[in-house]
């Protein structure tokens, strides 16, 4: 028994009827139920199918499919996507419908990738062209079915919210009774796309279309399914990274009910169990001795300490103009800033999570809520010894991630496969990691460590800039190492060797270091520390100088910088320079992240406990043609939720031996429903190319908190979280 017993509509996707498809053919994976077809040529008259490998497949009964090659983990793609589509084939969206594509690169890949995969903020940015053409080809291929069963000019007919109307005959159709003739007729060879002046969809508040079954609980997540005689498995992972199985004894973890059995893989001991809670008693008293010579038992201390010494030198160039050495020694007023960043978990609400079910023949289903389908595709192949085709992934809601699905290798599904591996296969196996192994687990945010040094002129202008940024490489040593070069990893310095301001001496250079905890891009990457440094850092200079912290940043902006655009509005929306409640302090942050420009005024009070209390922020957002305003607010609602969690609270730390010293949100904190400000946001009409809303929220909400609190208190921030200590120690 598969997944398509517990969720039909997917079972519809894979088996059911269909007239028209629109896409590219590729042959059908190995349990698919359709027969190959090619495209644009109808299947059989009766069972009316295709081969599922398209963008568009129209059904009888008037449904559009749009196959979606992004997972929809909360940040909105499949309502974008299906907007895209449905606004260039006159659709109503009460007829769409998301279903997700099947593991292949050669159909689905992410055109920012190369390979199929969700990130980068790149789901409505790539797709967009492609979702459009593929929408108005549908459109063509209808009109001119229609044309022909009506006998009438194409140019005559219209199609308005899913009905296609010939005015003068009266003759009108939905689209399901057409798709079939649809399907025999030749594709143009470019369909025309609307002028965006004509836009009915795009633009609009468009209701989520997941919102109802999220709502009503009948969405399906990985850790909703259970099937027949299944089995659940859970890893004991050592406490220290790098360390291995020396030992263990599962006498007493096999006399608890329910216990099946106990193995070894490589990354630590799985427990099998007919129950979850079986599972968890087995696993709490399994006695595993861990063989530490190759792991990294620093502590995040003596890690931070080892930065800062390496931050007094300079490292490869990743930006230089001008020359700051001789602009700092001529500086009228020299500022020096020295900032450290711990190590972030993702922490999304649904853990890591996996199926394993092998079919008859030896092939094997895989349900995850996978970012990279086909590189999980691929490693479980590899480890099961199969062919890639013999893996058939079912991409699934994903009840968050962050960028924790996203690993590069896929050792998640490497894992889950060694776990099926271990036991033979037999029994499905649903792989769990609990929110402790998560957050225990490794795969963060980096630590980094900035040291700043800015000039100001007699004339009060921001005369030098000198950042040296030190941290681990998080694309070293994964197949995307190829984008280091020189020595430098993009995602290292990204915010920050692209400043946007205008200072005709500046120096960015990045020292790269080694660690045994395993690191992974986090919400917004990069941005996350230097959007934090560079927003923070000049706003200092300013101030210094003597400059209004609004019109300073947009004097060192070029004209025509879409960073303008967002501060003005940003600035209107505030009212900046208006009135602000006593006690209170207002400040303001810009930041580009995935080419997508924000802008965010925070309002902020001391409550006395040390921590700024965030009233309201107001955001002002530049992504392009913003194809969904209503998804758009709300990422950037959830982007500065999740950011402000991050700076007052958000520290992995590692304790004596390396070992982690959290575990889950009782003390990896992020903001409670009581904490979240009020937000405002602005979304900027735009007619440029649609760029990503998922991460660049986050970024400048850290910054602006930071130096709300600093004009409040004449406290600068140095060190993240908000709740941290004081650095000790200087990097001069």
């Amino acid at each position: 028994m598969l997944i398509e017993t517990i969720r039909p509509s997917r079972r519809a996707f894979l088996a059911g009827s269909t007239g028209l498809v629109v896409g590219f053919y590729l042959s059908p994976l190995g349990s698919a139920r359709a027969a190959p077809v090619k495209e644009g040529v109808s299947a059989d008259a009766t069972g009316g199918q295709f081969a599922p490998n398209a963008f568009v497949r129209i059904a009888p009964d008037d449904t559009v499919s749009v196959v979606c090659k992004h997972i929809e983990m909360g940040q909105g793609p499949y309502t974008g996507l299906t907007t895209i589509v449905a606004e260039e084939l006159d659709a109503d969206m009460r007829q769409m419908r998301a279903v997700p594509a099947p593991a292949d690169d050669a159909l689905y890949k992410n055109l920012a990738f190369g390979v199929m995969g969700t990130g980068g903020s790149t789901a409505i940015a790539n797709s967009y062209d492609q979702l459009r053409n593929a929408g108005a080809t549908a459109r063509a291929m209808l009109v001119a079915a229609a044309a022909a069963e009506w006998g009438v000019p194409a140019n005559e007919i219209t199609v308005e919210a899913g009905r296609i109307r010939h005015s003068a005959s009266g003759k009108e159709s939905g689209f399901g009774a057409l798709a079939g003739k649809a399907a025999t007729m030749p594709q143009p060879a470019e369909a025309k796309l609307k002028d965006p002046k004509d836009f009915k969809l795009i633009g609009s508040d468009v209701h989520r279309i997941d919102t109802a079954e999220k709502s009503n609980g009948t969405a399906v997540y990985t850790i909703d399914i259970s099937l027949p005689n299944m089995l659940t498995a859970l890893v004991v992972h050592p406490e220290v990274f790098g360390a291995k199985v020396a030992s263990f004894n599962d006498r007493e973890t096999r006399k608890v009910a329910g216990v099946v059995d106990v193995k070894t893989v490589p990354q630590g001991v799985a427990v099998y169990a007919e129950t979850m809670w079986a599972a968890l008693q087995g696993r709490a008293v399994l006695k595993v001795e861990w063989d530490l010579s190759a792991a990294e038992t620093r502590s995040s201390a003596a890690i931070v300490a080892e930065y800062q010494a390496k931050a007094r030198e300079k490292g490869a160039e990743a930006a230089k103009e001008g020359d700051v050495d001789a602009a700092l020694a001529s500086a009228a007023k020299v500022i020096e800033a020295d900032y450290v960043f711990p190590y972030l978990a993702h922490a999304p609400m649904e853990p890591l999570d996996c199926v394993l079910v092998k079919a008859d023949d030896g092939s094997v289903d895989f349900y995850s809520g996978a970012q990279f389908p086909t590189s999980d595709q691929g490693v479980i192949a590899k480890t099961l010894g199969l062919d890639p085709k013999q893996v058939r992934v079912h991409v699934q809601f994903a009840g968050g991630s962050f960028g924790r699905r996203a690993q590069a290798g896929s050792p998640y599904a490497l894992e889950a496969a060694e776990v099926f591996k271990a036991i033979g296969g037999a029994r499905p196996v649903k792989h769990i990691w609990l929110r402790e192994d998560d957050i225990r687990g490794g795969w963060y945010r980096p630590i980094y460590v900035h040291k700043l040094k800015g000039g100001i002129g007699a004339d009060g202008s921001v005369a030098a800039w000198d950042q040296v940024v030190v941290g681990q490489s998080i694309m070293a040593g994964t197949p995307f190492e190829a984008m280091v070069q020189n020595g430098i990893d993009p995602t290292s310095v990204e915010g920050a060797s692209d400043l946007p301001y205008t200072i005709a001496n500046r120096r960015v250079s990045l020292q790269t270091m080694k660690t045994g905890v395993p690191v992974l891009w986090w919400r917004s990457v990069g941005h996350t520390h230097t959007g934090f440094t560079t927003e923070t850092f000049i706003d200092e200079l300013l101030v210094a100088a003597g400059k209004d912290p609004l019109q300073g940043r947009l004097d060192l902006l070029a004209e025509g910088d879409r960073h303008i655009g967002v501060l003005k509005r940003v600035a209107e929306i505030a009212d900046w320079g208006g009135p602000v409640p006593e006690g209170r302090a207002r400040a303001i942050a810009v930041h580009k992240s995935f080419d997508t420009y924000v802008a965010e005024v925070a309002e902020v009070s001391d409550d006395g406990d040390g921590l700024p209390r965030v009233h309201k922020v107001w955001c002002a957002v530049d992504c392009g043609v913003p194809v969904n305003p209503n998804v758009i607010r709300a990422q950037m609602e959830g982007g500065i939720g999740y950011g402000l969690g991050a700076i007052l609270f958000g520290e992995v730390s590692l304790g004596e031996q390396g070992r982690i010293q959290q575990s889950n949100f009782h003390d990896y904190r992020s903001i409670r429903i009581n904490e979240m400000p009020e937000v405002e946001v602005a979304v900027i009409e735009s007619t440029e190319k649609p760029t990503g809303v998922g991460e660049p929220g986050v970024p400048p909400i850290g910054p602006a908190v930071a130096n709300a609190w600093r004009a409040l208190t004449g406290q600068s921030v140095r060190q993240l979280p908000f709740r941290a200590p004081p650095p000790t120690g200087s990097l001069s």
